[in-house]
Parts: structure tokens; sequence; C-alpha cells
């Protein structure tokens, strides 16, 4: 009976996950593999013939690809930037918002709005704040401030996507942390209290250790998502002023459409899923052995 139970767990699972699987091999996996052979050959993405270089796009996107690089310091500036203020504010935030203070289901829904809105229509929004709307606003108050080119300079324009971006997926991160605040047991913060801890020490030797997980979830997706932006700083600034604004992904798609490159630029893509998986590997480690340790 037991075998016969657990031949039919098993068969009952496999039913389960084929389609999903069957989706995700036909949409995710067979690109992939595609990808990565596509790197290894010269294909304008459009003609039926290839041919084989070998590792030749590998070697030029590393010692003769100015952009690459450049879009390679861009991308890990922004995502530094990007994880570090992401989840700062997204934490003190969760921390006031658990406060009992009025209409805290209000301004959890403010902050959140903005993250399930297209980041096409959000780069387009901002886009004609920074121009129209500030325009107006300098041309009202007299204030310099709004004058700015923030799309126009180059280290203007690399604030103004670091600020979106975090203006925009606020609200997700937030009240991931809201959830890891929410299991907290009570016990050990009045444990705290009753011992004479201070609000500062509650915070990073109770509250953190406990919240770990959420810290860990939150790190690691705001590290994957900023190393791999596209949609938004593509209808924000299209990269610019110049390069200034380019990030891999970005730079990805110019190579492959704009420049009819698709195997120069499926080994940018190979390069970047490396980096990406790398990075991923080894923050999911260290959060995890901070997890061991709470």
């Amino acid at each position: 009976m037991k075998k016969k139970s657990i031949s039919h767990e098993g068969r009952d699972f496999a039913l389960f996950t084929f389609p999903a699987m069957l989706f995700i091999t036909l949409f995710v996996g067979i690109p992939f593999l595609m990808c990565i052979l596509n790197s290894f050959r010269k294909w304008n993405g459009i003609s039926r013939k290839t041919s084989f270089v070998g590792l030749k796009n590998y070697i030029k996107l590393i010692t003769d690809d100015p952009s690459f690089v450049h879009a390679l310091e861009f991308t890990f500036l922004y995502a530094f930037f990007v994880v570090i203020f992401i989840n700062a504010v997204a934490i003190f935030l969760a921390l006031l918002l658990e406060r009992n203070i009025r209409a805290k289901g209000l301004f959890r829904m403010l902050f959140y709005i903005p993250n399930i809105i297209s980041l096409i229509i959000i780069g387009f929004i901002w886009k004609f704040i920074c121009i129209r709307v500030f325009e107006a606003l300098g041309t009202i108050s007299g204030m310099e401030f709004w004058n700015y080119s923030w799309l126009g300079d180059s280290k203007l324009a690399v604030i103004t996507t670091v600020f979106v971006s975090v203006w925009q997926g606020l609200g997700f991160y937030m009240i991931i942390y809201i959830a890891g605040l929410q299991s907290v047991p009570d016990e050990l913060i009045e444990a705290a209290l009753i011992d004479g801890a201070s609000s500062a020490r509650r915070l990073f030797s109770v509250i953190f250790p406990m919240i770990m997980p959420s810290i860990s979830f939150c790190m690691f997706y705001s590290v994957a998502n900023s190393m791999k932006m596209f949609e938004l700083i593509f209808s924000l600034t299209g990269g610019g002023p110049g390069i200034a604004t380019t990030p891999v992904a970005l730079d990805i798609y110019n190579t492959a459409f704009n420049n009819n490159n698709f195997g120069y630029g499926s080994a940018k893509s190979v390069v970047l899923f490396v980096i990406v998986c790398t990075i991923s590997i080894i923050q999911v480690r260290f959060f995890k052995n901070k997890e061991v340790e709470s």
C-alpha cells in the first residue's frame, strides 16, 4: 500500500508540474540554450546564414568594446545605490507604518501603487515631470533647482534614474518588510523592554535578526532587478545623454536589434547572466549564514 501511495503521489506531482515545466522549457530553457549557441556565431538576427566565430565575440567585448565596459560600470553603480536606498527606505517606512498611526493602510496603498504601474509608463511619466513640470515650477517659483537639466546632464541623469527606480519599487519591498515585522513575536520585544534595551538595541539585536529572511529576499530581488533593469531607463532617458545611463541590458538591446549584431548581443547576454548568477549566489549564501546565526 505504501509503495502504491508513493507512486500515486509521484504521478500526481508529475501531472501538476508538467504544464509549468513544458512552458518553462519552451519559452525559457530553449531560448536560453539558443542564446548560448548564438553567442559563438556571427549573425544579424535576420539572415538564415550564420558563421561560427568561436570565442571572438567574448574576446571583443572584454578587450575592444568601451561602450560595454561603460554600461557595466553604470550598471554596478546604479545597482549599488538602488539596492542601498530602496532597502534602507523600505525598512524605515515599514517600521514607521507598523506603529499605531492613523490611516496607515492608506499610506501603505499609496506607497505600493507605483509598483503596479508598468515601468515603461513610469519612465514616460517622470520624463514629462522632469521636462515640463519642473520647467513650469522653475518659472513660477524662480528657484534655480527646478531649472537643472535632470535628464540632459550626465551626472544628474544618473541621480534621476536612481531616484525614480527607488520611488517605483519602494512599495513592494516595504510590504515584504512589514510582513517580516509582523512575524516577530511580541514576547521577544517585551522581554527586551523588561531588560531595559533601548530602541536601537531592540532594532539591531532583536528585530533585524528576526526579519533576516525578509532582508535576504529583498536584497536578492533588488540586486537581480537592478542588474537587469531595462524598461524604466529605456523610456526615461533612452540611455542618454550619450551613453551616460546605458545599463548592460539596454546595451545588449542596442547591439542585437539596433545594430543587427545578434551573435555579439547574445555573448553580452551570457556575460550578464553569469555576473547576475555569481552575485546572487554569493549574497544568498551570505544572508543564509546570517539567518542561521540569528
